[in-house]
C-alpha cells in the first residue's frame, strides 16, 4: 500500500522532479526571506534612531537587545514545534486535528511570553553582573521594560504564523513583516524624540515602540488567519479551549529542545564577543562586521531551512517518506549551491563589505580577515542549518540538540579558545582562533545532524 503512495501517479525524471521541488522550496522561502530581513532592518533603524539622540541610548539599545533577543530566540523555538504538527496534519489532510493543536500552541505561547516578559524586567542584577557601566543600566532597564510588554504579543504572533507556515502560506508573515517595518519608523520618531503628547524617551522609547508593532503583528496576524479561506478548514477559532496539558507537553517535547538548540547557537557568538572583548576596540569592531555580515547572509538558508521543515512534514503526513527524504536532499543540495555563491563572493568583495561599515584601516584589515573565515563556514553552516531543518520535519529534534550542544560548546568553543587565547595548540591568533574553531564546530554539528538525518529518514522508511 504505501509504495503505492509513495509513487508518483505519472513517472516524471529525476531532474524535472528536482526543477519542481526547488521552485517550491524557493517559493516558501522567498516570503521568510523577506520577513527576517523585514526584522533585521527593525533593529537597524532602531539603532540609527537611538544613536542620533547620543552614544548613551545607542549603547544602552545594544545591551538591551544583548539580553532580550536570546531570550525571544528560546521562546520562538519552543513555539517552533507549531510548524511540524501542522504540517503534517495539513499534508495527512487531517485538518480537524490542526484547531486543537493551534489552540494548544497559543496557551503554551502565552505561558512563555508572559515567562520571557518577567525575565526582562528581573534582568538588572545581569547587567550589574556585566559590569555595566551604572549610567548605562535605567535606561537599558527602561528599554527592556517597554520589550517585556510586547513578549507575549510576539510569542502569540509566532505561533499563529507557524500555523500559516505549515500549510505552505508564507506571504502573511512577509507582509506583516513590512507592514512592521514601516509602522516602526513613525512610532520610534514619536517615542524617541516626543510628539503627539508623548514625551521624550530617547533610546527607551525604542523598546515601547517595538512593544506596540509586536502587538500590531499579532493582532494583524489573527486577523488573516481568521479571515483567510484557507484556515477555514482547521476551525482555530471556532470555539474557547482551556489549556490541556497533554497536548502542551508533547509540543515541549519537541519545541524545547528547538529551543535550547537555537539559544546554545546565538549564544556561543555572544561568548565569543565577550572573549574578543580583552583583545581590544579595533579587534571587536571587525569581529562585529564579519558577524553582522555574515548573520545577514545566514537568513537565506535559514528560511530555506524554515521551508524544509515545512514540505518534509507535509511529505510525511501524506504517507510518502521517501518524498520526504528526496525533499531534504534537495533543500540541502540548494542549500549548497548557495554557500557556493555566497562564499566566492565574500571572498571576492571582504575588503569592499568592510569599507561600508567603517573607514578605519585598522578595523577594515581585522574585518577583512575574519570575513575569509565567514566564507569558508559557509558550507558547513547551510548543512547544519537544512539538516536541523528537515529533522524539525520529522520531529526528531532531542539528538538534534544534544548534537548541537556538543558540537557547539563542546567542541568549536573549546578549539576555539584553545587556538585563539591559549599556547596550547601553537601561537595565541586571537580572533582568528576563536573564528576557527567556530568552523570546527559548525562542521562537527554538520556532519553530524547530516548522518541523523540520513538515520531518520531510512528509519520512516522502514516503518512505512
Amino acid at each position: 500500500m504505501n509504495s503505492v503512495i509513495d509513487t508518483p501517479p505519472t513517472p516524471v525524471s529525476r531532474p524535472a522532479r528536482v526543477r519542481t521541488e526547488v521552485r517550491a522550496l524557493l517559493g516558501l522561502a522567498f516570503p521568510i526571506i523577506i520577513s527576517q530581513v523585514a526584522t533585521t532592518a527593525m533593529g537597524f533603524v532602531d539603532a540609527v534612531m537611538a544613536g542620533r539622540v547620543g552614544p548613551r541610548d545607542l549603547a544602552a539599545v545594544a545591551l538591551g537587545n544583548s539580553i532580550w533577543i536570546p531570550v525571544f530566540l528560546l521562546m520562538s523555538g519552543i513555539l517552533l514545534a507549531t510548524t511540524p504538527k501542522v504540517a503534517q496534519r495539513f499534508g495527512a489532510n487531517s485538518h480537524q486535528e490542526i484547531g486543537p493543536i493551534v489552540r494548544q500552541a497559543l496557551w503554551l505561547a502565552l505561558i512563555t511570553g508572559l515567562c520571557a516578559a518577567f525575565v526582562l524586567l528581573a534582568a538588572e542584577p545581569l547587567l550589574h553582573l556585566m559590569n555595566v557601566a551604572p549610567d548605562l543600566i535605567e535606561p537599558c532597564m527602561g528599554y527592556l521594560h517597554g520589550i517585556a510588554s510586547g513578549m507575549p504579543a510576539v510569542g502569540l504572533y509566532c505561533v499563529l504564523r507557524n500555523f500559516s507556515d505549515g500549510l505552505g502560506r508564507t506571504r502573511p508573515s512577509m507582509v506583516l513583516g513590512l507592514c512592521a517595518l514601516a509602522l516602526n519608523i513613525p512610532i520610534n520618531y514619536v517615542f524617541i524624540y516626543g510628539h503627539l503628547g508623548v514625551p521624550a524617551m530617547g533610546g527607551v522609547g525604542c523598546g515601547w515602540a517595538t512593544a506596540i508593532v509586536m502587538w500590531f503583528m499579532a493582532l494583524g496576524m489573527v486577523a488573516w488567519t481568521w479571515r483567510g479561506a484557507i484556515y477555514q478548514s482547521s476551525r482555530v477559532y471556532s470555539h474557547f479551549e482551556w489549556p490541556q496539558w497533554a497536548i502542551i507537553k508533547r509540543l515541549l517535547s519537541v519545541g524545547l529542545p528547538i529551543g535550547i538548540a537555537v539559544f546554545a547557537e546565538s549564544s556561543i557568538f555572544a561568548v565569543i564577543a565577550l572573549l574578543i572583548g580583552s583583545l581590544g576596540a579595533t579587534v571587536v569592531a571587525g569581529h562585529q562586521i564579519a558577524l553582522n555580515f555574515s548573520s545577514l547572509v545566514f537568513m537565506i538558508p535559514y528560511s530555506l531551512g524554515m521551508a524544509i521543515t515545512v514540505r518534509v512534514g507535509q511529505a510525511l503526513g501524506r504517507q510518502q517518506p521517501r518524498e520526504a527524504r528526496f525533499v531534504a536532499g534537495v533543500g540541502m543540495g540548494t542549500a549548497l549551491v548557495w554557500a557556493c555563491m555566497s562564499a566566492s563572493l565574500i571572498l571576492l568583495l571582504r575588503q569592499q563589505i568592510a569599507t561600508v561599515y567603517t573607514a578605519d584601516p585598522m578595523v577594515i584589515e581585522v574585518a577583512t580577515m575574519l570575513l575569509m573565515f565567514a566564507a569558508l563556514y559557509q558550507f558547513s553552516d547551510v548543512i547544519q542549518v537544512t539538516a536541523a531543518g528537515a529533522l524539525r520535519g520529522y520531529q526528531d529534534t532531542r539528538v538534534t540538540m544534544i548534537l548541537t550542544l556538543f558540537a557547539y560548546w563542546g567542541i568549536g568553543l573549546p578549539v576555539g579558545y584553545a587556538l585563539g587565547l591559549t599556547d596550547w595548540l601553537g601561537p595565541a591568533n586571537g580572533p582568528s582562533g576563536l573564528w576557527q574553531g567556530l568552523i570546527v564546530g559548525l562542521t562537527c554539528a554538520a556532519l553530524m545532524l547530516s548522518v541523523r538525518l540520513t538515520r531518520s529518514a531510512k528509519k520512516r522508511i522502514r516503518m512505512a
